[in-house]
C-alpha cells in the first residue's frame, strides 16, 4: 500500500497489529542500498510474527514502487568519489537524515508510537539516524552488516569493487539478473551459498517489480555523504544489537565491531561464515539472538523506572 510519510509516497507492507486490545509491537525494517522491501526474507518477516510482532517493511525513497525523485537528476558519482577521497564532503540530493525522517514518517502514517529499529547495510546506517533522531520512538536498534561510517575503516575487497563498479551487459531483464547474480556470488556468505535457481529467482522479483538505477545513484551519494554519523554514534541511548558477518567482503566484519564499540552498551555478535547476503542459513543465525535483543528491550519499556 502507499502511504504519504515526510512528502513523499513510500510503498508499505504491513502485517498489522493483531487484534485489539492485544496490540503487538512494532518492528520497522529498513532494506540497504538499491534494495527493496522484497528483499527480507519471508522466513525473517513470518519469524518475527510468530514471536508475537507486527512487521513493517517499506521502499527507500528512489526504489521500488516508493517515489522517484527524478527532478534531482542524475549524480556524477565519479566526481563525487573524487571529492570524498580527498577528504571533501560529498555533494548529494538528499541524506541518510532525511532517510530516517521517511522511515519515523511511514511510523506517523500508521500510527505508531514506538517501534523496534532493524536495519541492513545502508538500512542499518538510516537505523542508527532513527535512533539518534527520534530515541523516544525507538524501542531497540539492531544494526546488520553495516557501519558507522567511520574514515579509515576496511573497505569491500578488490574482486568486489569491480563487481560493484562494472554494468550488466544490456538493458534487458536477463541482463540485469546475470549482473546481480555475479555481484551476490561474490559478496555472499562462503559458509551459507544460496542456490542460483533461488538467487536468480529473488532478483527477478525485484528487477520486475521496480529496478530503478538512478534511484541507487543518490542513495550511494547519501552514504557517502554522512560523514557525521560515527562521532554522534555515542549519543544512542536505546538497547542496541550490532550483527555482523565475518567472512564479510563488502562491508568487512571491523566496520561491525567499530560500530558496536562506539554506541554506549551495544552487544556484537559476528557469524562465521556469513558474507552480505541473507540466505536461509543465516536468517536463523540472525534471529538467534535477535529475537531474545527484542524481547528484552520490550521488559525495558514496560519495566516502570525506580
Amino acid at each position: 500500500m502507499k502511504i504519504r510519510a515526510n512528502s513523499i509516497d513510500i510503498e508499505v507492507e504491513d502485517t498489522g497489529p493483531g487484534a485489539p486490545g492485544e496490540e503487538r509491537p512494532a518492528v520497522l525494517l529498513i532494506m540497504g542500498l538499491g534494495m527493496q522491501l522484497v528483499a527480507w526474507p519471508a522466513p525473517l518477516v513470518q519469524a518475527l510474527v510468530n514471536a508475537g510482532y507486527r512487521v513493517i517493511r517499506h521502499d527507500n525513497r528512489d526504489v521500488g514502487l516508493s517515489q522517484h525523485l527524478d527532478g534531482l537528476g542524475k549524480p556524477n558519482l565519479i566526481w563525487q568519489s573524487i571529492r570524498f577521497k580527498l577528504g571533501l564532503t560529498p555533494q548529494a540530493p538528499y541524506s541518510l537524515s532525511d532517510m530516517a525522517t521517511d522511515s519515523l514518517g511511514v511510523l506517523d502514517a500508521l500510527g505508531i508510537a514506538t517501534a523496534h529499529v532493524v536495519g541492513v547495510s545502508m538500512g542499518g546506517m538510516i537505523a542508527q539516524r532513527v535512533a539518534l533522531a527520534a530515541p523516544q520512538r525507538t524501542l531497540s536498534l539492531t544494526s546488520i552488516m553495516s557501519t558507522s561510517g567511520a574514515r579509515g575503516l576496511p573497505q569491500a575487497r578488490p574482486e568486489v569493487i569491480r563487481v560493484l563498479l562494472s554494468r550488466p551487459n544490456g538493458s534487458s531483464p536477463q541482463a540485469v539478473v546475470d549482473h546481480y547474480v555475479k555481484l551476490f556470488q561474490v559478496i555472499g556468505s562462503p559458509e551459507f551459498p544460496m542456490l542460483e535457481a533461488e538467487l536468480r529467482a529473488n532478483i527477478l522479483l525485484g528487477v520486475e517489480r521496480g529496478f530503478y538505477p538512478v534511484g541507487t545513484l543518490r542513495q550511494m551519494l547519501a552514504v557517502m555523504a554522512d560523514v557525521s554519523r560515527a562521532d554522534q554514534l555515542a549519543r544512542i541511548s536505546v538497547p542496541t544489537l550490532v550483527l555482523h558477518g565475518k567472512a564479510d567482503p563488502l562491508v568487512p566484519y571491523a566496520c561491525g565491531e567499530d560500530t558496536a564499540r562506539r554506541i554506549p552498551g551495544a552487544k556484537l555478535v559476528g557469524i562465521e561464515g556469513m558474507g552480505h547476503d541473507l540466505p536461509p542459513d543465516v536468517v536463523n543465525h540472525l534471529l538467534e539472538p535477535l529475537i531474545p535483543h527484542l524481547k528484552a528491550a520490550d521488559i525495558r519499556a514496560t519495566t516502570p523506572t525506580p
